[in-house]
């Protein structure tokens, strides 16, 4: 065959010398079936089939068409084809056209399923959080709509997802937010049901956190954002979920314009800072939508005493229920059989009802086995009331697992835990009927040197650690009051008899034990770490204390460890001391700094007045006996200072009138002499000063005679 070149215009030439490198690149394309056809026609008839062939290098008659537009058959009709030969039937489409379709017959014999084209199928990707967005949403709905905490909680267990919380509070208290006043109380009891068991307390900071951020939309849509927001803040705080601090953290990292920044200055000043602010915010929304653990305690008498005059059980079944307290249906349990044992002519209908409640499913088999637990632990402090408490318990239980309303695996958790091991036990066992009624006479009288006398009585210090644990659970479960005293009092035992030692011995059994004293006080956590934080401000234990405290407790006693952490994060707030001293409503309410600034004022009128009976009433005015050990302190080191006695003149007034005990005294010297080497920097003669000082105090007996220079004032 002839060369083409002769048939080939020039134009048709050029073009036929790009054509083979575009031919490599449409070859090396393992997608292209029309190069890989087995009868692909090479380059140059490819192209001379875009281009009409003039026989003799002539050209061909196109009767006005452009020459690359037409295509000529082998019946010699011009056909015109789409610009650039890329179309038309019977065309091969454009030169480097490879996303053309290419039309295989299935029925060839040549078929190859090979050259088939790719196709792709688009599938929608599944973002986490997205679908964790979408679950949590309906278990709020359903939350809202059944009230039930422990399902809720339940649910947002089970769906995992944990480091996704944020999210949740973020979503639970928007909802709300555009709701009835009973959606939003029940999204902070839900909030306090989840604190630190579900949702971790750093998690629920994030997430208000987030709302703050997303408070300039959400006022959008809400128009009260900022006053509502501001209120579940401030209602936070006030239930311990959120520390106070976390308001003065925040308002750094917002804009001074933003909404979040508002909706903070509005809890601090309009919720948090109002006289009687926590129950104001409390009943905000119409009050809580549980009752508290009195009410509900004497709720359970009282449906007990009328079901045994009247022996309907369905109906005490019902009002059970009606108290949607089901975590804390053990008191119940416990109640009923205590109800028994006191009115024996009542013990049948009891056990029926506790039976009819575990075959309906009222009350879980681990409430049930709680309630038995915690009846065994104190039935030796029954026996004092029943004497045949005992035996009467122990023909119950058998009972109870043979009728299948008791699990048999009670049996194993009270031989664990009731073992005898000889004369230590019953020693202990004597020991804490005997402070059991110190405690209560202490609660009653409010006479500390008496009960300190009563404590040396027993003369067994070994057992101080137990007696703390027992003090503070008895003042736990009490008013604000006995809870203030066991704080007052733990101060005064610190300098008398108790070493530093027992107080952290007593707090590690008390954060170990901390999850069966929830079962009893449902606000346990936070009211220990109270007393914890308010320890340190007393002085009666050094912050370094609690860092201990945390590193003895067990690695599983999550609780404790929580527990240690709020009380770190309470005194870690600004104006701590002033909070902490007032918390069980003891104080006057002053920061520590301004007590300390008032005594050193009164002190300085006093030297320069040396009127007594005016000095003893600003004492006195100052409302803080728990906090005089720091006028004893002043007073001494002014003394130094001022090379006057006058002071000690004072202090023997004081202690005449009854207004500075000798616990407070001695603990004020305590503080002295542990500071003694940097005071004699200042007072180069300190040390001999309060050599005479101590004299001089315990020759009036206002020091107690135990204290010494050379050991510790503790």
């Amino acid at each position: 065959m002839a060369s083409g070149e002769g048939f080939l215009t020039k134009e048709q030439r050029e073009m036929l010398n790009v054509a083979p490198p575009n031919v490599e690149v449409l070859s090396s394309s393992p997608k292209s079936p029309t190069l890989k056809s087995p009868g692909t026609k090479s380059s140059s008839v490819l192209l001379s089939e875009h281009h009409v062939k003039a026989p003799g290098g002539g050209r061909a008659s196109t009767a006005g068409i452009a020459v690359r537009h037409v295509r000529r058959t082998h019946s010699g009709k011009h056909i015109r084809v789409k610009k650039d030969g890329a179309g038309g039937k019977g065309t091969w489409g454009k030169l480097l056209d490879t996303e053309g379709e290419s039309h295989l017959d299935r029925n060839d014999p040549n078929y190859d399923s090979g050259e088939e084209p790719y196709e792709l199928v688009g599938t929608a990707v599944s973002d986490p959080l997205d679908d964790y967005k979408k679950s949590v949403v309906s278990i709020i709905e359903e939350y809202f709509s059944t009230g039930n905490v422990e399902q809720a909680a339940s649910d947002l267990k089970e769906l995992g997802s944990t480091e996704y919380h944020p999210y949740f509070i973020k979503r639970l208290v928007s909802l709300a937010m555009d709701r009835h006043d009973k959606e939003k109380e029940m999204t902070s009891v839900l909030l306090s049901a989840l604190y630190a068991d579900v949702i971790s307390p750093t998690q629920i900071s994030k997430g208000f956190y987030m709302l703050l951020e997303s408070a300039d939309d959400l006022s959008v849509d809400i128009p009260d954002t900022v006053n509502i927001l501001a209120l579940f803040i401030a209602r936070a705080v006030v239930d311990d979920i959120l520390p106070p601090a976390f308001i003065a953290r925040v308002r750094k990292m917002l804009p001074e314009s933003s909404k979040g920044f508002q909706v903070l200055q509005t809890a601090e000043k309009s919720y948090l800072s109002a006289p009687h602010h926590a129950e104001l915010v409390e009943r905000r929304w119409g009050g809580s939508t549980q009752f508290t653990v009195e009410e509900v305690k004497k709720r359970i008498a009282e449906l007990l005493r009328e079901y045994v005059e009247s022996g309907d059980t369905v109906e005490a079944c019902r009002c059970i229920r009606q108290l949607e307290v089901s975590f804390f249906y053990h008191e119940v349990v416990k109640r009923a059989l205590v109800l028994a044992m006191e009115m024996r002519s009542a013990e049948p209908l009891i056990l029926k009802l506790l039976k009819e409640a575990s075959e309906e499913g009222l009350i879980s088999s681990s409430q049930m086995v709680k309630g038995f637990a915690r009846l065994a632990e104190s039935i030796d402090d029954l026996s004092l009331d029943i004497p045949s408490a005992k035996t009467l318990f122990q023909s119950i239980v058998p009972q109870a697992i043979s009728e299948g309303w008791l699990d048999a695996s009670f049996l194993k958790t009270s031989e664990e835990n009731g073992q005898a091991n000889g004369p230590d036990d019953e020693k202990m066992k004597q020991y804490k009927k005997h402070i059991v009624s110190i405690i209560h006479e202490y609660f009653f009288s409010d006479d500390i040197p008496e009960l300190i006398r009563s404590l040396e009585d027993l003369g067994q210090p070994e057992f101080n650690p137990i007696f703390l644990k027992k003090l503070i659970t008895l003042a736990m479960d009490r008013k604000n009051k006995e809870k203030e005293m066991a704080s007052v009092l733990l101060s005064a035992l610190h300098i008398e008899i108790f070493s530093t030692e027992d107080i952290v011995n007593g707090f590690v059994l008390l954060l170990e034990s901390a999850e069966d004293t929830a079962l009893d006080i449902l606000d346990a956590s936070n009211e220990l770490a109270l007393f914890l934080a308010r320890t340190v401000i007393d002085d009666v234990l050094a912050p370094l204390n609690l860092e201990e405290i945390s590193n003895r407790l067990p690695p599983n006693c999550s609780s404790g460890l929580e527990t240690v952490c709020t009380a770190q994060s309470l005194l870690s707030a600004r104006h701590a001391g002033e909070r902490i001293l007032r918390c069980w409503g003891g104080g006057t309410g002053w920061a520590v700094e301004d007590a300390k600034d008032k005594i050193q004022k009164l002190l300085e009128e006093f030297e320069s007045s040396g009127v007594l009976s005016e000095a003893c009433q600003c004492i006195r005015d100052l409302g803080m006996p728990f906090f005089n050990h720091e006028v004893v302190k002043k007073a001494l080191v002014m003394a130094m200072e001022k090379k006057n006695d006058r002071m000690l003149d004072l202090l023997q007034e004081c202690f005449n009138e009854g207004l500075i005990t000798i616990n407070q005294i001695t603990k004020g010297f305590g503080r002295i002499k542990d500071g003694l080497d940097d005071l004699a920097l200042d007072i180069p003669n300190a040390k001999d000063k309060f050599t005479f000082y101590v004299e001089h105090a315990k020759e009036r007996s206002w020091l107690l005679p135990s204290f010494g220079l050379s050991d510790d004032a503790s």
